[in-house]
């Protein structure tokens, strides 16, 4: 039982039912994810609304009834959404089931209609069919906008059979911490919660058979073609003869891996404390940490940025490169849709911009979006920015033509851009579309350099304060 103040505090909405308004209900299951909710919900705020993946199978229409039964006692509003992938012949009558279980416990059901490319090179579950439907089925989730409300959180029906089978699958891939921690009862970061992990299978058939509910079940989990349903009919009957607990085990052991990946996030965000400026990373920093510790924190910077881990080979050719290469050597490594590129000894990731001259005109905006997918923010203060008193209504944005000269400081000469660019140690890749701002045809401002001179206000004059946010260095 949880012990802070406001799990407490939550916890009268599951004595409500002992008022004799509403049936106690007593089925450890029930209990069990009565609790799961109060513990993670925000139950002071208004109602929080929950989407169900609803597939139709025996976990997602167990979950379904449960979770209707919660809402009796708890304060959420609960939606579910199916989807349609269409690669059984047996779709419509799932669709139709998930639909009328729906109508009659009162629930909100959105049907989604997606299409998987049936690639014929397609070998298997991870990387084929499966997985594109797995993906196609999160973007659904992730992207339904209820009519009246937000969704808080999305929950799924996984157990801790489908624990289990993570972690083998994920171990016999070679993953490391993070990739053995399987999956999260809380995934903060997409708002997901998994409120079944340590609930077997079996008490899910047991809980079904008990209320006589009704599911579906699809052929395709049968085909042992597929890593997942090898290790579930292959693999784990083995195990089971020999070792009888060993789901539970398993799935006790991903909780383990989760809480020393935890840890490891926690030390490379101390590591990469002063290593990191700007998403930028020093590598002379880095360097000085331990071979371990540096891949560490570049893999936290990687899924930071929503990067896939990259093979162990990989990460060990990324670590030499950044560590051991000649200073001024080149790097240029594509990861997913960003590039790691080097200068003057800091690592960055980096979009594959094209670089389009642009003309823009500020015409009193707030904010300015650019071709190169940053923006210009505007603030007016005191004392500082771009003296509006001159008449500065309307402003030219452009990029850089190349051999422009500019004056910041009164007490020094005039520079190129140029020097003055590479005195900040901009990168050469983010000077090509860096935004500069004309007044009557003087370059008066350049952000991460400065105001020109005598264009600059003082004391209690008002002023512009210009400020570019690029989209990813």
């Amino acid at each position: 039982m949880a012990s802070s103040k406001k799990s407490l505090k939550n916890s009268a909405f599951l004595s409500r039912q002992a008022k004799g308004d509403i049936e106690v209900t007593t089925h450890p299951l029930c209990l069990q994810l009565n609790g799961f909710l109060v513990k993670n919900l925000q139950l002071e705020h208004l109602k929080p609304t929950l989407l169900l993946a609803l597939s139709g199978g025996l976990d997602s229409i167990v979950l379904l009834h449960l979770l209707a039964e919660a809402k009796r006692s708890i304060p959420f509003e609960l939606h579910a959404l199916h989807v349609h992938h269409g690669l059984s012949a047996n779709a419509d009558i799932w669709a139709e089931f998930c639909a009328k279980e729906c109508q009659l416990l009162q629930v909100p059901l959105h049907i989604e209609h997606v299409n998987v490319a049936k690639n014929p090179d397609y070998k298997n579950s991870e990387q084929g069919i499966e997985a594109e439907a797995r993906q196609l089925r999160y973007n659904a989730l992730f992207s339904y906008k209820a009519d009246t409300c937000e969704v808080d959180f999305v929950v799924t029906a996984h157990h801790q059979d489908d624990q289990a089978e993570t972690l083998l699958l994920q171990l016999f891939r070679g993953a490391g911490v993070k990739g053995l921690s399987s999956m999260a009862a809380l995934d903060k970061t997409r708002c997901l919660l998994r409120p079944l992990l340590n609930v077997s299978r079996q008490a899910l058939q047991e809980y079904a058979l008990q209320h006589k509910l009704d599911w579906c079940d699809d052929e395709s989990n049968d085909n042992t073609q597929y890593d997942r349903n090898f290790v579930r009919h292959e693999v784990m009957p083995v195990l089971e003869l020999r070792f009888k607990s060993i789901k539970s085990v398993l799935a006790r052991t991903a909780g383990h891996m989760a809480e020393a990946s935890e840890l490891l996030e926690v030390l490379a965000s101390q590591d990469a404390e002063h290593l990191l400026q700007n998403n930028s990373l020093c590598l002379q920093g880095l360097s000085q940490l331990s071979v371990v510790r540096a891949k560490n924190v570049l893999r936290w910077w990687l899924s930071q940025n929503c990067l896939a881990m990259p093979a162990t080979e990989h990460l060990n050719e990324i670590v030499d490169q950044l560590l051991n290469a000649k200073k001024d050597s080149d790097l240029n490594i594509k990861l997913q849709h960003l590039y790691l590129r080097k200068y003057q000894q800091r690592a960055y990731l980096c979009e594959d911009k094209s670089v389009e001259p642009f003309d823009l005109v500020w015409d009193g905006e707030l904010e300015l979006t650019l071709p190169s997918g940053g923006k210009l923010l505007f603030n007016k203060v005191t004392g500082s920015g771009l003296a509006i008193n001159l008449g500065m209504t309307k402003l030219r944005i452009t990029n850089r033509d190349g051999g422009e000269r500019f004056k910041p400081d009164a007490q020094r000469p005039t520079r190129t851009l140029k020097y003055l660019l590479q005195k900040i140690n901009m990168p050469p890749w983010q000077r090509l579309y860096l935004p500069l701002i004309y007044w009557e045809d003087k370059l008066a401002c350049v952000p991460g350099i400065g105001i020109a001179n005598e264009l600059q206000a003082k004391g209690d004059e008002p002023g512009l304060e210009i400020i570019w946010q690029d989209s990813v260095n």
